[in-house]
């Protein structure tokens, strides 16, 4: 399985790992099928993502997938970061395996997880789709 560079930088040198103490918005996902999981943690100031740190468990792919989702939402709006597709996340790694994409599809839930939780702690309604239909399980 070849991997792009970027991939092998953010899987040997994850940006952004680590927990927030009273963070903002929390998510975990994770696939039960591979065995993946996901954790994002936001620290959010005036509708702007200050901070983001993540705890995943799993494959290389899927530290990579999270360091790169971490890193295209940090210094984003909430806005903004809710229009993070597994897509870009893939593009900006320079591609990944086809039986890796589905990683990209539970960075992507795992950062509107972290916004769903965000949204219900200050009371706002969730106008948006948290968990996708694109789950490509093929571990």
């Amino acid at each position: 399985m070849q991997y792009s560079e970027k991939v092998m930088d953010h899987f040997m040198n994850p940006r952004n790992v680590g927990e927030i103490e009273n963070a903002d918005g929390v998510g975990t996902v994770g696939n039960a099928k591979c065995g993946d999981i996901m954790k994002i943690y936001l620290k959010i100031d005036n509708d702007v993502i200050t901070d983001c740190k993540f705890k995943t468990f799993g494959c290389g792919a899927a530290i990579a997938t999270s360091s790169m989702a971490t890193e295209l939402i940090k210094g984003r709006t909430v806005e903004e970061a809710l229009s993070l597709t597994n897509s870009a996340v893939v593009e900006a790694l320079e591609g990944l395996p086809a039986v890796k994409v589905h990683c990209s599809v539970l960075a992507e839930e795992a950062v509107k997880s972290a916004l769903a939780d965000y949204y219900t702690k200050i009371g706002r309604p969730i106008d948006f789709e948290v968990e996708s239909d694109e789950h490509e399980d093929d571990h």
